[in-house]
């Protein structure tokens, strides 16, 4: 049961005004949108997808991520778990995507994609019930792994990111401009505005930015003078599906690492919108991300996951309603038809996007803190060891990204990520150290683990 106080009420009634919902709604889009069109760009790029293919391989992405995203804030009784929660890309498939095309060619790559999401789908009961595995200790360390995983991501794209460093000019002054201008710009916000138009900082901080680059010569047009005004999206557009075993248990393994990252995502959206997460909950939610998958699969884009930046959005923002979300997943969609639409979110630079994300996932980190610190025993040195691991194993992970190179292809999806394996760290160590317990405060419960037990 959801527990809601009167603040917490204002705060939702506040997003009933249409403008102020689909405000909020295009800053959740801006806070996603590079992370779901850098991986069609990456993928398009190394299967040698022409431009027409790539152009309607990133339509369609942002269609089917914008579906995802309601089929998983829906909350039926069937699928859904009903929270704040937006779904892209998994990043996390953008290498075994490419190996399987390059060895059994693009049609397999949906085969392994619509047998994936069908496994999740059908098992999504069995992984609910694992909601034992992820008690207070586990959750705050696997969401601060989240958060300190992805900064590395933000401060690259301060500095301008990949683009800038092929041309020499990562780290430039004007980056780094935008990129400290814009986080600066966010943080006077949220000192001194209030209500609606604190909400919303980001976002302005990103007109603004953007603007500024503008006047400075920093925003290509190119994609936005190139652009169609409509795209027909099309099912089976690279051909009907083909399945390999191999393929399929490969993307099967990538789903399952997905579903190990959901899970911290949606255990860090309960506590910020104060909601204890069941195992019911859980299995509905994966059940809604192995149905995202499918559509995926279906309409030859990509495997869908939940996306942790905007769970810092919401924390941010103070906006924990679902309208929001739901006005958000809508603008995808559109988007996805009218790719003259999708070029005026590209031209934000990526500079002043990494400013923004810096803020963002901070305070993704602050989250797993905050949860660490009101519900486990630090007394404990058994915890504190926990949390040291896996916090040190998920950011080494990540800023050393070839630690694991020399490891078979099937091992590396497991230990290639820094937020799985980080959260697999926290999840051994704590059954090793407390069993189920989890290291609690003393005279603490965890009502989803006994909801999850009672299922």
């Amino acid at each position: 049961m959801a527990r809601t106080n009167q603040g917490q009420r204002n705060e939702l009634m506040k997003s009933r005004n249409p403008f102020k919902t689909f405000s909020l709604g295009i800053q959740h889009v801006l806070a996603m949108y590079a992370g779901a069109v850098i991986v069609p760009l990456i993928v398009g790029g190394a299967l040698d997808f022409t431009s027409e293919q790539l152009t309607y391989l990133i339509a369609i992405d942002l269609m089917a991520c914008g579906l995802a995203t309601l089929l998983q804030v829906w909350g039926n009784r069937f699928f859904g778990i009903g929270l704040p929660v937006m779904l892209g890309c998994a990043f996390q498939a953008v290498s075994p995507m490419i190996a399987i095309g390059m060895k059994d060619g693009v049609s397999a790559i949906y085969g392994a994609i619509i047998a994936s999401g069908l496994f999740v789908v059908l098992f999504s009961g069995l992984f609910g019930k694992l909601i034992a595995l992820f008690p207070p200790v586990v959750t705050g360390s696997v969401v601060t792994v989240i958060g300190v995983t992805l900064i590395p991501v933000a401060l690259n794209d301060l500095g301008g990111g990949d683009k800038a460093k092929a041309i020499g000019e990562f780290g430039s002054l004007l980056n780094l401009g935008l990129g400290f201008g814009v986080l600066l710009f966010i943080i006077l916000m949220n000192r001194f505005a209030k209500g609606f138009i604190r909400s919303i900082s980001v976002l302005i901080g990103l007109i603004i930015g953007t603007l500024v680059a503008a006047a400075a010569g920093h925003v290509d047009l190119t994609p936005l003078k190139e652009a169609s005004w409509f795209h027909a999206v099309r099912p089976f557009y690279f051909g009907a599906p083909t399945f390999h075993v191999s393929s399929i248990l490969t993307m099967i393994l990538v789903a399952i690492v997905s579903i190990a990252e959901s899970t911290g995502v949606f255990m860090a959206l309960g506590k910020i919108v104060d909601k204890d997460v069941s195992s019911k909950d859980l299995a509905k939610g994966y059940r809604a991300e192995g149905l995202a998958i499918v559509l995926g699969g279906l309409f030859n884009s990509f495997p869908y996951t939940t996306y942790s930046q905007n769970v810092g959005l919401v924390q941010m923002s103070r906006v924990k309603t679902r309208d929001v979300i739901f006005v958000a997943g809508g603008i995808l969609i559109v988007i996805g038809f009218v790719p003259k639409i999708a070029a005026l979110t590209q031209l934000v630079p990526t500079s002043v996007l990494g400013g923004a994300m810096v803020a963002l996932f901070g305070m993704v980190v602050s989250s797993g803190i905050r949860m660490l610190g009101g519900q486990v025993d630090l007394n404990k040195f058994e915890n504190l060891f926990i949390i040291a691991c896996s916090v040190g194993m998920g950011l080494g992970v990540s800023v050393s990204p070839d630690l694991f190179k020399l490891l078979p292809d099937w091992a590396r999806i497991l230990v290639d990520n820094g937020i799985v394996a980080g959260s697999v760290t926290a999840i051994v160590l704590n059954l090793l150290f407390n069993g189920l317990k989890g290291g609690r405060l003393p005279n603490t419960e965890d009502t989803a683990i006994k909801e999850g037990q009672a299922a």
